[in-house]
């Protein structure tokens, strides 16, 4: 199969993982919620058919293991995630686990000087329990004990969910790679932004993944009858997070590099004759470099504090979660621009502003990223897409990487 049906086929059965959904007639797909085994039987049956061996951890990440020319050959890497964000597009992870399968396939049972094992990670987006990463915090041995106590919106502890699976949460730390077997990984990904669509690119090779803080943010003020208190005597928590969500606006755009988004709102009681007495946030900050994402936060929360006693509120906060930033691995990085120089497309480096499984694999072994161009920069959103002559690049330039790879030395 030549990379142009390789690339067809990658994309067709993305569709095909994408009608594996929580909720009818839109993508949503959390951790180890009942479609994710539907996942987990497709990709099965699609490694098997390439003549690898299939696992399953104690997390949920789905496993397939190409050997290499040895038995005790070194390890490569491939892999993304098969979670998906609430009404998703088809091709924000899936499309990463597809193309390592495809470059499997376009190598035609050739084996390498090291084994190839492409990894579906079962959660990336944190979406179901707030923190992102826990399949690739498993391969890596950084999964923390107190992620078994998470609850989700319905009280279920991730235990409970490992569990109902079919999976034994005390067998999580066997997840884990032995890092002196493990050479490298690499992870294919739409960008999900403008950047190489707006400079004509189809491929660009990721230098670094930004740094990200993730907070809980609450103002609490007094509910109130919303005919009967007048507007001086109103401690209303809706506008005193309306104030500050325009500062976090303002203060974001004012720093080069700096994003800051408040994502969810819940305000309460939630009635429309009720001036709301508490209002609960999200907030996400993302910057390049740690020292200039710590200060954004720090000022942000001061920013929150004045709101909050200039309108008689109070003001709670909480990090769920803190990600440095993350450079890709060089070597990783030159093998992959030798690699579109001989394919015939243009080199081209940038940093990715999301997280992604690569950034947790780095703690793990050499690691790096090539991103496809994102049509529009959308992504999130099911009108997400790709271009298959992209996705056909991304084929020609992977099995260029192997190939360059097992040229040695490794």
């Amino acid at each position: 199969m030549n990379p142009r049906q390789l690339a067809h086929e990658a994309i067709e059965r993305c569709r095909q993982l994408a009608c594996y959904t929580e909720e009818a007639g839109r993508l949503t797909r959390t951790f180890l919620s009942p479609p994710m085994r539907e996942v987990h039987q497709a990709l099965a049956g699609w490694m098997l058919e390439l003549g690898m061996t299939v696992r399953i951890d104690a997390v949920g990440n789905l496993i397939g293991h190409y050997p290499g020319q040895t038995p005790d050959a070194p390890l490569f890497l491939m892999g993304s995630h098969v979670d998906t964000v609430r009404d998703a597009g088809p091709y924000d992870g899936p499309l990463g686990v597809m193309l390592a399968l495809a470059l499997v396939k376009g190598l035609e049972g050739q084996r390498l000087p090291f084994a190839l094992e492409v990894i579906a990670f079962s959660e990336e987006e944190g979406v179901r329990y707030g923190v992102p990463f826990l399949g690739s915090k498993a391969v890596a041995g950084r999964f923390e004990a107190g992620f078994l106590k998470l609850q989700d919106a319905e009280g279920q502890t991730v235990e409970a969910a490992i569990r109902a699976f079919g999976l034994e949460p005390t067998q999580i730390p066997q997840a884990a790679y032995n890092p002196a077997q493990v050479k490298g990984y690499l992870e294919f990904h739409i960008e999900q932004g403008p950047v190489l669509e707006a400079q004509g690119y189809p491929l660009g090779i990721v230098e670094a993944i930004v740094g990200q803080s993730r907070l809980e943010v609450a103002f609490r003020g007094q509910a109130g009858h919303a005919g009967t208190t007048p507007m001086p005597l109103r401690r209303d928590a809706l506008a005193g997070a309306a104030e500050w969500m325009t500062l976090v606006e303002r203060e974001a755009r004012a720093e080069p590099g700096l994003v800051a988004t408040v994502g969810m709102i819940a305000a309460l009681p939630g009635a429309a004759n009720v001036i709301p007495g508490e209002v609960q946030m999200s907030l996400d900050v993302r910057h390049a470099y740690d020292e200039v994402r710590s200060l954004a936060v720090a000022n942000l929360i001061t920013r929150a504090q004045q709101v909050a006693q200039r309108r008689g509120l109070e003001l709670f906060y909480q990090t769920r979660y803190e990600q440095p930033a993350v450079p890709c691995d060089p070597p990783l990085n030159e093998r992959l621009a030798q690699a579109l120089e001989a394919e015939g497309y243009p080199v081209h480096h940038l940093v990715s502003g999301a997280g992604h499984d690569a950034m947790i694999m780095a703690s793990l072994c050499p690691s790096t990223m090539l991103f496809l161009r994102s049509p529009g920069g959308l992504s999130h959103h099911p009108e997400e897409s790709v271009w298959p002559e992209d996705v056909e690049a991304a084929v020609r330039v992977g099995l260029a990487f192997l190939r360059k790879m097992a040229d040695g030395p490794f």
